[in-house]
């Protein structure tokens, strides 16, 4: 009978000490910072023309729940933005706590023919205010080319912009955020331009390839 209530008294002790480190385990976990991704760019980051779910930002917000990672998206896509109107925006989305910001600007830049002294301009000032605000943070540069009917020369030095910069900063580089789609008439809109939902699987894809190990080095 000794023996007995000792065991049992014994089994108690153990079930709550397994019952205690479950609660500390869980409390731990619960505790877990979740930090904050933003994607900071133009109508590609946007969506335009999808549903928000279909933008490749969402895409990637559904692979790191899948993955358990502590994380979560910011999309400060804007359609229509330049380098410049970025510059003038970037400060009102920095009013909350940013861990990982990926750059996607300079489209519309591109498109437009703006010098390319300009665009680098705008786009370091934009990185310098990141920087300032949140010294800590890990950054991704998307890279952007442009039609070479803008000329070959403007093409060629629009493209260098982005790992420039990436390299100066000590930016992680998306080589080019369209790659697989830009050109590819099934994969984009009408307008020849914006990716449709399978074309922003291939976007985010693009994107992740980089980001995943940026995020698993915070």
């Amino acid at each position: 009978m000794l023996f007995a209530a000792c065991g049992n008294k014994q089994s108690k002790v153990n079930s709550n000490q397994t019952l205690d480190s479950v609660d500390q385990s869980t409390s731990k976990a619960n505790d877990v910072k979740v930090k904050n991704i933003l994607f900071f760019g133009t109508s590609l980051t946007a969506g335009y023309g999808l549903d928000p779910t279909e933008a490749y930002p969402a895409l990637i917000q559904n692979r790191i729940d899948s993955l358990k990672m502590p994380y979560k998206v910011i999309n400060g896509g804007l359609s229509g933005e330049t380098s410049a109107a970025g510059k003038s925006r970037i400060s009102w989305l920095l009013k909350q706590p940013i861990d990982v910001f990926v750059l996607e600007l300079g489209a519309n830049d591109g498109l437009r023919g703006l010098p390319v002294a300009q665009t680098t301009k705008n786009l370091q000032s934009i990185i310098d205010s990141v920087k300032t605000k949140y010294p800590n943070v890990k950054m991704v540069m998307a890279g952007m080319q442009v039609p070479p009917n803008m000329g070959a020369k403007y093409a060629e030095d629009f493209k260098n912009i982005f790992p420039n910069l990436a390299k100066k900063n000590n930016m992680a580089l998306v080589p080019f955020l369209l790659d697989k789609v830009g050109g590819v008439p099934k994969l984009n809109q009408e307008d020849g331009i914006h990716p449709t939902a399978e074309g922003d699987k291939i976007l985010a894809e693009n994107v992740w390839v980089i980001l995943k190990d940026v995020l698993e080095s915070k």
